[in-house]
C-alpha cells in the first residue's frame, strides 16, 4: 500500500505531472535523490493499492507509464489513474484534460522537447522556492493595470504567458521562452538550453521580450524587463547558446544583446543554491555590498564591466552567474593591461579558467558564506 499524504514523494510526482504532463526520467534527479525517485516511478508502473490519507479513500491501479528509451524516455500519468489527480487539488483534473489534449499527446520529438525543458526548469523552481502550480496561481490578465502576481517567488509557466486572455499569443508563438519568474520586484524571462546549444530566432526572442514586459507591466507593475534566467547541464553550453544567433552577422539578435542580464543556472544542487539568490530581497545590492566597500565600487561606471577597483586591481562578480555581463567583461578588458581579478563560487572555477584563458586572478568564496549574509534557507515550494 502507498500512502498518498502530504509531504510524500508520491504527492510530489502527481502534483507536478498535473500541470507539466510529463517528466523526463533522466533528470528525475533534479528532485532529490535520482535513485530513489527512478526506483520509485518504476514501482508505480505495475499496480499498487493507494490510500489518501486525508480522505481514506483508496484506489488501485498503476500509476504511471513510462515511454520511450535515452534522453527521450518520459513519465506520463496512466490513464486509468487520471482520477486520482481529484486527490491532488479539485482543479487538477480539469487543468490537466486541457493543457494536454484529454490526455492524448502528441508523439513528435518537437513537442517531447518542449516538454522536458519547461519540466526541468519548473523543478529547478520548485526546488528554489518558487511556487510553481498554474491552477493555484492567479490568472495573469491583459486589460489594466493591476497587481496580480504574488509577492512571494513565483514561477508562471510559458503556457500562461501565451494564452493570456483565452487566445494564444501570436508573438511568443515561436520564441523558446519556457516561462517567467517574478522575485523581488523583478521579472526574468526563464530559457533552458538542456546539453546542447540552443538556436535562436532572433526577431521571435525580441517579440517574447516585449510580450513579457507587456505582462510584468500590466500584472506586477513592473516597467521594464531585461533579465533572463538561462538553465542548462554545462556552462560552455550556456555560453554558445547566448551569443549564437542563426544570422551570424546580426549581433542584434544574439542572446545576450536581447538581455542585457542572462544569469545561467546549472541543473544541479549548485544551480539550486544559486538561483535562491535572487529570492533574496534586494540580492543584488546586498551583494555587492558584502563584497566590496562603498569606495571601491563602480557603480555601473567605468571603461569596461567590473564591480569594484581594490588596490588597482579591478574585480568582477561572478557569483550570479551573469554571462552577458562575463561576455561584455571579457570583450571589454581586450587589450588591456590593469591587472584583473574574478570571484565566483568553487563550482564555476573551471568554465572561467577556461573562457578567460589566464587573462584574470580567480578567487572564491563558499556559498555558505553568501547564503548566510543574505539570510537564505533551502525550501522546497511544494512541501
Amino acid at each position: 500500500m502507498v500512502q498518498f499524504r502530504p509531504g510524500s514523494h508520491v504527492l510530489k510526482i502527481v502534483t507536478l505531472l498535473s500541470f507539466l504532463g510529463e517528466l523526463p526520467f533522466q533528470s528525475l534527479h533534479l528532485l532529490g535523490s535520482g535513485r530513489v525517485y527512478k526506483a520509485l516511478i518504476v514501482r508505480l508502473t505495475k499496480p499498487e493499492q493507494f490510500i489518501n490519507t486525508q480522505t481514506g479513500e483508496e484506489i488501485t491501479c498503476r500509476l504511471v507509464t513510462l515511454t520511450g528509451s535515452g534522453k527521450s524516455k518520459t513519465v506520463r500519468l496512466y490513464k486509468k489513474a487520471l482520477h486520482i489527480l481529484e486527490w491532488v487539488h479539485p482543479d487538477a483534473y480539469r487543468y490537466y484534460m486541457e493543457a494536454f489534449w484529454e490526455h492524448h499527446f502528441p508523439g513528435d520529438s518537437q513537442h517531447l522537447d518542449r516538454h522536458h525543458r519547461v519540466a526541468e526548469a519548473a523543478i529547478m523552481c520548485m526546488r528554489a522556492g518558487f511556487a510553481i502550480c498554474p491552477y493555484l496561481l492567479p490568472e495573469l490578465q491583459n486589460q489594466r493595470r493591476a497587481v496580480v502576481v504574488p509577492q512571494e517567488p513565483v514561477l508562471y509557466l510559458g503556457r500562461a504567458l501565451k494564452g493570456i486572455g483565452g487566445i494564444e499569443a501570436n508573438k511568443t508563438n515561436y520564441t523558446r521562452l519556457t516561462g517567467a519568474v517574478f522575485v523581488g520586484g523583478a521579472a526574468y524571462a526563464v530559457y533552458n538550453t538542456r546539453s546542447a546549444v540552443m538556436k535562436w530566432r532572433g526577431k521571435g526572442e525580441f517579440k517574447a521580450l516585449q510580450s513579457l514586459s507587456d505582462i510584468s507591466r500590466l500584472n506586477a507593475a513592473i516597467e521594464h524587463v531585461d533579465s533572463a534566467v538561462l538553465f542548462g547541464n554545462a556552462a560552455n553550453i550556456a555560453l554558445e547558446t547566448a551569443v549564437d544567433t542563426a544570422n551570424s552577422h546580426r549581433r542584434e539578435f544574439r542572446f545576450d544583446s536581447i538581455y542585457s542580464s542572462v544569469h545561467f543556472i546549472p541543473m544541479d544542487e549548485n544551480g539550486i543554491r544559486q538561483l535562491r539568490l535572487l529570492t533574496a530581497p534586494n540580492w543584488k545590492e546586498r551583494l555587492l555590498s558584502l563584497l566590496f566597500d562603498p569606495e571601491t565600487r563602480s557603480y555601473g561606471r567605468g571603461m569596461f564591466e567590473h564591480d569594484a577597483c581594490v588596490d588597482g586591481t579591478f574585480v568582477f562578480s561572478y557569483l550570479d552567474g551573469d554571462l552577458a555581463r562575463l561576455i561584455r567583461f571579457k570583450e571589454g578588458t581586450e587589450g588591456r593591461t590593469e591587472p584583473l581579478e574574478v570571484l565566483c563560487f568553487p563550482h564555476q572555477v573551471g568554465f572561467l579558467r577556461e573562457y578567460l584563458e589566464g587573462r584574470a586572478v580567480i578567487k572564491t568564496i563558499e556559498m555558505d558564506a553568501v547564503e548566510a549574509a543574505l539570510e537564505i534557507e533551502g525550501r522546497d515550494a511544494l512541501e
